[in-house]
């Protein structure tokens, strides 16, 4: 098991460890379990005509350890939780094909890609990119990594509570597209590289969060993510 510590230089993140996972890009999964596409109002088709995967990013700087208190951000009044299984990558690639796409994976953890979902709607309205909405300091926290040998990441239950109410469940096997059609998927754009996080996106049930809740995530054979929802930054 690997603990997530603090973002690293890019340059160091190569360095793999026994004790840490330094991150160096974080990619996030856009509308990948159909009842949460829908109820983001998109229209999302799955089996053979699955609609095509897409993806966001964020700074490495956004990903926090499991424990920490995120501050509220500023410009929002909205901030949504989402929870979310997380892929750890190790071995660098590009154009990988799904047959061997789970060899470039050290392990998995659950995480969260919080959200200022006023600012996403905005942007979405316009035409324009999400990143004021998505890409915010400490916006995706991530729990201790377990090893990818023996961890299933096509089935398994994932849930989110809040203060101790359940407000996501779903399962890994709800997913539009598995693990390892999403490394395929973005290593035909980037070059995958070790220190690389793939956020594979979120069952339904996504909502506001308020200063001062505590938001755990939980995924089946997984260590749990713990967060509380601080004030803002002076």
């Amino acid at each position: 098991m690997a603990t997530v510590f603090a973002p690293l230089s890019p340059v160091l993140a190569n360095t793999i460890t026994n004790d840490d996972f330094p991150v160096r890009r974080v990619f996030c999964i856009g509308q990948n379990y159909a009842a949460h596409a829908a109820e983001m109002g998109a229209v999302p088709h799955t089996g053979a005509d699955r609609t095509p995967p897409f993806f966001f990013t964020k700074w490495a700087e956004a990903v926090v350890p499991t424990g920490s208190t995120i501050a509220y951000p500023q410009g929002t009044n909205d901030y949504h939780f989402e929870a979310e299984l997380v892929v750890a990558i190790s071995k660098a690639g590009r154009d990988i094909s799904p047959e061997n796409a789970l060899d470039h994976v050290w392990g998995y953890g659950c995480g969260l890609d919080m959200t200022r979902r006023d600012l996403q709607s905005q942007a979405k309205a316009k035409g324009r990119p999400w990143d004021a909405g998505k890409n915010v300091e400490q916006s995706a926290p991530l729990g201790p990594l377990t090893p990818a040998a023996g961890f299933d990441p096509t089935i398994g239950a994932i849930q989110l509570t809040v203060d101790g109410t359940v407000r996501q469940t779903g399962d890994l096997g709800d997913q539009i597209w598995p693990v390892e059609d999403l490394i395929s998927f973005v290593s035909q754009l980037y070059t995958l590289q070790p220190g690389d996080l793939i956020y594979t996106g979120t069952p339904s049930g996504v909502g506001p969060v308020s200063v001062g809740q505590h938001l755990v995530v939980t995924i089946d054979g997984l260590v749990p993510l713990e967060v509380t929802v601080g004030p803002p930054n002076a």
